[in-house]
């Protein structure tokens, strides 16, 4: 569903460090921005340990921010007391990664899907064994479900479960974990539709997690790459596939599979080299530039700026920083390779 004007969430310098103990921090998520509209699809991809997931776990308080707003319907997140922190748990809810785990496997399909309706006090006796039918049609499996547990069902059908509770309180804003990744490939097409179908009936909005930037691509608006805790790019979903402009989203589309072969020998894999650092102690200036095959001596004195190198299309790279700098008339730094 295409974006609107209105922003529903505003993230700003977003940060969540994990206290390790004798002074060390695990730098998890730092200081990320982005905004999310009204009806659309926001993906957040990139590599396992990016801090992709602290971010939605954050956005949703399962844990408590370091630093930075998250505004949501025009009120900080991190701020809300009371009813309107009770009214937040009601118009944002979640999708877990792992189907299985997320369920509680002595409770029944009936009483998972109610709990949210059951804790918020919104219905009682007939009219919730209603509700939790509808909503186990809504996502496709059948009314006599519901009595059934977790462990009766397949992977597939335990992530459906998984959507219906997330729907159940009627949210307007639903934040899906990588929902996807524990599933088999022939069903991940199947609940990935079955959440476009969701969007537009129910007129949700998505923040989308996962790693599989083909899937990211087919579901998402917009989307933002993460690397090391911090966002390194954002554009809309065609443009950042038509034109990559950070080096680490270049690598991580390198490796989407294509199914024309001929398609496949002409583009050139890119493979990076060492490790991904530790974000108990990252990489001084840009946090990729140790990895990075195009990194210049600059990339390990100043981080890179947040500038917009084409319209609408956001990059934290000093490659492009120089571009900008040129164009302003401001000096240049050396482009040495390291």
């Amino acid at each position: 569903m295409a974006k609107t004007a209105e922003k529903i969430l505003e993230v700003k310098n977003l940060t969540k460090h994990f206290n390790m103990g004798q002074g060390k921090k695990v730098k998890a998520v730092d200081g990320v921005t982005f905004d999310i509209y009204q009806g659309e699809t926001f993906g957040l991809v990139g590599e396992s340990g990016c801090g992709k997931s602290t971010v939605g776990r954050t956005l949703i308080r399962l844990y408590n921010a370091t630093d930075g707003e998250a505004i949501f319907d025009g009120e900080d997140i991190y701020k809300l007391k009371g009813k309107k922190l009770k009214k937040f748990n009601q118009e944002m809810q979640m999708i877990f990664q792992d189907p299985y785990a997320s369920l509680n496997p002595r409770m029944t399909v009936m009483d998972i899907i109610a709990e949210g309706i059951d804790i918020h006090g919104l219905l009682s006796g007939e009219e919730r064994r209603k509700r939790v039918h509808e909503l186990l049609r809504i996502v496709g499996l059948k009314e006599d479900h519901a009595s059934r547990f977790p462990h009766e069902f397949s992977g597939g059908q335990r992530q459906r479960i998984g959507i219906a509770r997330a729907l159940a309180l009627n949210p307007k804003f639903i934040i899906a974990d990588e929902p996807i990744s524990a599933l088999d490939v022939s069903i991940q097409a199947q609940v990935v539709n079955l959440m476009k179908d969701l969007q537009r009936k129910e007129g949700l909005t998505y923040l989308f997690i996962a790693h599989d930037l083909s899937m990211v691509k087919y579901i998402s608006d917009r989307i933002g790459v993460m690397y090391l805790g911090s966002m390194v790019e954002l554009s809309d979903s065609d443009e950042l596939y038509e034109h990559t402009l950070h080096p680490y989203t270049q690598a991580l589309l390198s490796a989407v599979p294509i199914p024309d072969p001929n398609t496949k020998h002409e583009r050139e894999r890119i493979i990076l080299e060492g490790d991904v650092p530790s974000p108990i102690d990252p990489p001084s200036g840009c946090r990729f530039r140790t990895r990075c095959p195009q990194a210049m001596d600059i990339c390990a004195k100043e981080v890179p700026e947040w500038l917009e190198a084409r319209p609408k299309h956001w990059v934290a790279c000093h490659l492009y920083q120089e571009e900008s700098m040129k164009k302003e008339g401001r000096p240049v730094h050396s482009a040495d390779a390291t």
